[in-house]
């Protein structure tokens, strides 16, 4: 496909046509004439061999390959955007724009909330939108990035893409505080044999991933799309579950839970910003990535004794996480 002979304003009509699934609407959408997009629809559809819209009584129903085009065309409209957006200088004490990050609530509760923190002294303009990222982004990891400004997400899931690490973590393991079968340590057995609750997926993490590898198949119970509502799921149960070392203090506080060391070499959270290499030249996003390693090198946390022994003495708090 040779692009200099193409009219990149028809990936705009196309995206407005596929959505609208009307060409008055979709004309007056980008601002267009009747005529005008119907004009657009024809040499799309000469373009594609298809008819894209076909009509259905008095409406427009989508052809297969509309349905496969139309979140395409958005995509690539949201790329062209960033492309378009891209500036040579960025001053972050004058600029007023949006960055969206895709992440987990553990990357935005322990990342996200010191970053936001540092762009409220420096960048007052700036604005950040944290959304929750799913299993889909691991799919198709180039095309999510291609509509936003980053990806929060420790090394061992995805790879092939730029990102810059931010900061360390270790697993622990949770259970109740009156689990009646472990006491001042974890075993294996214990893993093998007790319920789980676990974070979206059971393998997504490459610690949980471990498990296979040495015989474990985590008998799973409850799963839940946060990692702070494990410990909610693990107080009162037999249940276990894997957290970060930057969240048990908040569990130990949130929940009648304990925190013990994995009964096994569990490999380290190395927790990473990932973006489409579109942006890599960008100035503001430069700035970002710059902002962000700083960010991360400032993070600290207590260490596993300090954590464990303020699952003795403090007990659980109410109140939200």
């Amino acid at each position: 496909m040779n692009l200099s002979r193409l009219d990149l304003n028809l990936v705009v009509a196309l995206r407005a046509l596929l959505e609208e699934r009307n060409v008055t609407r979709a004309g007056e959408r980008v601002g267009l004439s009747q005529p005008a997009m119907s004009a657009a629809l024809s040499r799309l559809r000469r373009h594609f061999d298809d008819e894209l819209l076909a009509r259905t009584g008095n409406n427009y129903e989508l052809t297969p390959l509309g349905v496969a085009l139309r979140d395409r065309s958005a995509t690539a409209c949201d790329l062209l955007e960033r492309v378009f957006a891209s500036q040579a200088d960025f001053d972050p004490a004058a600029e007023t724009r949006e960055f969206t990050l895709l992440c987990s609530d553990y990357g935005a509760a322990v990342f996200g909330s010191a970053l936001a923190r540092a762009l409220h002294q420096e960048a007052p303009g700036i604005r950040l939108t944290f959304q929750h990222s799913t299993p889909a982004v691991v799919e198709n990891t180039a095309t999510v990035l291609s509509t936003v400004d980053g990806l929060l997400l420790p090394h061992g899931i995805i790879d092939g893409l730029p990102c810059v690490d931010v900061h360390q973590d270790r697993w622990l393991c949770m259970v109740a505080d009156d689990n009646p079968e472990v006491g001042d340590a974890l075993t294996l057995d214990h893993l093998s044999r007790l319920p789980w609750a676990v974070y979206q997926r059971p393998y997504d993490a490459p610690a949980a991933r471990q498990l296979s590898m040495i015989g474990i198949s985590p008998r799973v119970e409850v799963s839940v799309q946060t990692f702070q509502l494990l410990p909610h799921m693990v107080e009162g149960t037999r249940r276990i579950a894997m957290i970060q070392e930057r969240l048990a203090r908040r569990a130990v506080r949130a929940a009648a839970v304990r925190v013990l060391p994995c009964p096994f070499e569990a490999v380290p959270v190395q927790e990473a910003m990932w973006w489409h290499p579109v942006h890599t030249q960008d100035a503001a996003h430069i700035w970002l990535r710059q902002k962000a390693a700083e960010v991360g090198a400032t993070l600290t946390g207590n260490g596993l004794d300090e954590v464990v022994s303020a699952t003795r003495e403090m007990g659980p708090a109410p109140g939200p996480l």
